[in-house]
């Protein structure tokens, strides 16, 4: 049984005598790694208990990246289902029953802004789950047992994660993105590239045209613009990064650019994660691959469209730059664009300039129409690709 202490203010949690540990992160492979440092301050805090995640099928395929992960929990639940789930209360009771046989001292829930944590929380509290916690401004009575006043508005997914474990005096001793890439994922991503062509340690761009939603996702079409010149004015090998869901973008860019190599839908999360390490600059659109090359400190360039604010999601240890266009309606929250992604309008030549300039490319008499800003700098809702 956890030793629990009550304060007024911040609820303290003693997890040295915790020995099985849930921390629910329901979301995409971005979500799963920026929940690291939390994760981490859990581990530090309860070095004796083993900590399971459960995730949606996407985060359990980036669970492998993050240490002190022992176990994971697969699932699609229904307060997370945007359409595609039909009605099945069984299935979520399976969920109950499969979290009670896990004999749990703890849950952390942790929650974007824009989601519930009462449905988890409650799923929780019927699996008998004694502590629960999570980050709540409403009223849900019982249902958490630790609840922690969230994270201001506009503030980091990474901070906003972290606020839960600070705010029951849990230190987080690194608010840094880090992941785990076994020698044996890394191997493989060596022979993927050499079979594309990229010898060990050759410089090579990797552009990562996919994302979950399409209101996020930069025209394949530039793309391919943006991989032709950077090849052009670099010299460099050009490698297609992605999953299955990629495959078309992939081959629309390498119509563009026929020197560019695809390794879309041929490497598991691991292995992407170890190609994205091994590059020397990442283009990508808001997804995955921006928040794991900030994790492995690759620079990034970041077509970052109006869905979001740069503030809650932007890298903050990698040298980058996110451009967009200010349109009214951002942040829209949108998984699809009903006006034709203004906020993208973004020309390819601004992309493969804020590239050269991350790698000290410049070329001789540019215009600088963006530039990197060092992590630590004050960062507004207002970055475009003209004043970042």
């Amino acid at each position: 049984m956890l030793d629990l202490v009550h304060r007024p203010a911040v609820p303290q949690l003693d997890l040295s005598s915790a020995r099985r540990l849930l921390v629910v992160r329901l979301d995409n492979i971005g979500d799963v790694v920026m929940t690291g440092p939390a994760l981490r301050a859990i581990r530090a805090s309860a070095p004796r208990a083993a900590l399971t995640l459960l995730c949606s099928p996407a985060g359990r395929r980036a669970a492998a990246l993050l240490p002190g992960v022992d176990d994971t929990i697969e699932a699609r639940v229904a307060w997370q289902d945007v359409g595609g789930l039909r009605f099945d209360p069984e299935r979520e009771l399976a969920l109950v029953r499969r979290l009670e046989s896990g004999r749990f001292d703890a849950a952390f829930v942790f929650t974007s802004f824009s989601q519930s944590v009462f449905p988890p929380a409650f799923a929780c509290y019927l699996a008998g789950i004694p502590v629960r916690v999570g980050q709540a401004a409403d009223f849900g009575g019982s249902v958490l047992s630790h609840p922690v006043a969230p994270a201001p508005d506009g503030s980091h997914q990474v901070d906003r994660n972290l606020r839960l474990v600070e705010g029951l005096g849990i230190p987080a001793p690194d608010r840094r993105l880090a992941v785990r890439i076994e020698p044996g994922a890394a191997a493989r991503a060596s022979r993927l590239l050499a079979r594309v062509g990229v010898a060990p340690d050759e410089p090579f761009v990797a552009i990562a045209p996919g994302a979950s939603a399409r209101a996020r996702r930069y025209p394949a079409a530039r793309y391919g613009l943006v991989a032709a010149e950077l090849a052009s004015a670099l010299g460099w090998p050009i490698v297609v990064v992605g999953g299955d869901r990629d495959l078309e973008d992939a081959a629309r860019i390498l119509a563009a650019a026929p020197r560019a190599r695809s390794l879309a839908g041929e490497t598991s999360i691991p292995e992407w994660a170890a190609v994205i390490r091994a590059a020397r600059l990442v283009v990508t659109s808001h997804s995955a691959p921006l928040h794991l090359a900030d994790a492995v400190r690759t620079p990034v360039v970041c077509l970052f469209s109006g869905t979001d604010r740069e503030s809650e999601w932007r890298p903050r240890d990698t040298p980058a730059v996110l451009l967009r266009e200010p349109t009214a309606c951002a942040p829209c929250r949108l998984f699809d664009c009903p006006i034709g992604l203004p906020c993208l309008d973004v020309e390819p030549a601004a992309v493969v300039e804020a590239g050269l300039s991350l790698l000290g490319h410049i070329p001789h008499g540019a215009k600088r129409s963006a530039a990197a800003i060092p992590p630590s700098s004050a960062l507004e809702d207002s970055w475009t690709a003209s004043a970042y």
